[in-house]
């Protein structure tokens, strides 16, 4: 009888162990379970998305408001397109710029959110047309070097 209250013990705590890597699992790993229906997709063409990834930050007056999903390259145009999962809460308008920016001197990239003053707003699966791809410092540096800065 001791011997299968003892597995039983062991039997709760592994159930209980497994549950919790579970939710960590989900948690460290940024999957949408539970609030996948608290955003809305967007997408941006960016002439250069040099360092952004997925999962970056989006922000709008420098508070988080969303992630970016996917990086991809538009074959036919050849840009990068990007798609950004915004929250529901937050209402663009047709004219809003999206920015690539870096976080400190060398940190990461994250796209800005500039609002716009048109009345029309974004709905769900929008394209953002005005957008600015990232500063390009290593270019920046090598023209300076090189002495072809005007």
């Amino acid at each position: 009888m001791k011997k299968k209250s003892v597995e039983i013990s062991v039997g709760i705590f592994v159930l209980a162990g497994l549950l919790c890597f579970s939710y960590l699992a989900v948690k460290l790993g940024n999957l949408e379970l539970i609030n996948s229906g608290k955003y809305y997709t967007l997408s941006g063409k960016f002439a250069s998305v040099a360092g952004l990834k997925n999962g970056a930050d989006i922000r709008m007056s420098g508070v988080p408001v969303g992630k970016v999903s996917s990086v991809r390259l538009d074959m036919e145009e050849q840009v990068a397109v990007v798609t950004m999962k915004i929250d529901k809460q937050l209402t663009l308008s047709e004219d809003a710029i999206a920015s690539i920016k870096t976080s400190g001197l060398i940190g990461d990239k994250y796209i800005k959110l500039t609002p716009g003053g048109a009345d029309e707003l974004l709905e769900d699966n929008g394209e953002i047309l005005e957008t600015e791809s990232a500063l390009d410092i290593e270019a920046l540096i090598s023209k300076y070097v090189f002495g072809s800065i005007d």
